[in-house]
């Protein structure tokens, strides 16, 4: 065999190795943006998800939530529906307060429910005189959708959930928009639309990030240990497949160069999954009025349960300063 043949067959070889190699890589990139945006979870990524998180504590956090999650799925709910923006069907929950001060839609996170994510908050909500309709979000649970959309199209449901919400009975008292996680980004770009109505006084965001790229490159580089500049293209690639649109397509920072509606930004200090200074970037964007709580040694979406007090003192300021009229007046002279 002469050098030449030698050289094509070893080619040929590093050739066909390359192309596995990236076949392999593709593999692995749509199973990543499967679990990323696909209702349908993939089961290897199922079987991950501690690693996902980058916390050991997952298991006792998912114990705690499930408890809680329990005693407010037990409770007495009105379940409605509407029909989003583009035609997909959402359920949501009505959770009436005996006397109703003030209303709020709830918007829970990524892969998740609402009884889980506000099962620890719902009785210091209904006890302080809040009727809640907590969402299911595009895409989970009960409401359609193939896909989820990481805040991007979902601050779109919001708005409808808020439209709605007021057609019924809400106009008239105040309203806020509360997220946490996943949900926390939904509320935070709502915010940003000239359409959100004009009794939401407030909007309250627990560990929300800024933007899909941002957490999935901190998710792929700080907890996968996966360079997320050799996976860009084709995470762009399905993700515009998918939901026709790029992972920085929109964010919260986009939302805060606009938003004039009052913010109370929550995170725990010792969040794995949504870092911190993803808060902090928010917080230092937002124009409007804005308050700021950093729950320390709290995990991700752990704050009220790590420090209850703070959280429900933080709250009950921001009702107390934003709930009145004339705090909305005021809010419309700025504009």
């Amino acid at each position: 065999m002469n050098k030449s043949t030698k050289r094509l067959i070893i080619g040929a070889g590093l050739a066909a190795a390359a192309a596995a190699g990236f076949g392999a890589a593709r593999a692995a990139i749509q199973t990543m943006i499967d679990e990323a945006l696909d209702r349908r979870e993939p089961p290897v990524m199922s079987r991950a998800r501690t690693k996902i998180s980058g916390s050991p504590k997952v298991a006792k956090i998912v114990e705690d939530a499930e408890a809680k999650s329990a005693i407010l799925r037990s409770r007495e709910t009105e379940t409605v529906e509407i029909e989003s923006f583009d035609g997909t069907r959402l359920t949501g929950h009505i959770y009436r307060a005996a006397e109703t001060k003030r209303y709020i839609v709830a918007m829970h996170g990524w892969r998740s429910s609402w009884t889980r994510d506000f099962g620890a908050v719902s009785d210091f909500w209904h006890d302080n005189g809040c009727t809640v309709l907590y969402a299911e979000q595009r895409g989970q649970g009960d409401s359609d959708g193939e896909y989820m959309g990481f805040g991007m199209i979902e601050r779109f449901d919001c708005l409808e959930w808020a439209k709605w919400l007021n057609e019924k009975e809400a106009e008239e008292k105040p309203l806020y928009l509360a997220g946490l996680s996943m949900g926390a980004s939904t509320v935070l770009m709502a915010s940003g639309s000239s359409e959100l109505p004009p009794n939401v006084r407030g909007i309250m965001a627990d560990c929300g990030f800024t933007s899909a790229k941002a957490i999935w490159k901190h998710v792929a580089e700080k907890n996968l240990r996966v360079s997320y500049d050799l996976l860009q293209k084709p995470i762009e690639e399905f993700c515009r497949c998918r939901i026709d649109m790029e992972p920085d397509a929109y964010s919260t920072l986009d939302a805060m160069e606009t938003n004039k509606t009052p913010i109370l930004f929550v995170h725990g200090s010792a969040d794995s999954f949504v870092p911190v200074e993803m808060t902090c970037e928010n917080y230092g964007a937002c124009r409007a009025p804005k308050h700021l709580l950093i729950v320390n040694g709290a995990e991700h979406g752990m704050s009220y349960i790590v420090d209850k007090e703070a959280y429900e003192k933080a709250v009950l300021d921001f009702w107390a300063e934003f709930d009145s009229p004339a705090a909305e007046e005021q809010k419309k002279e700025e504009e």
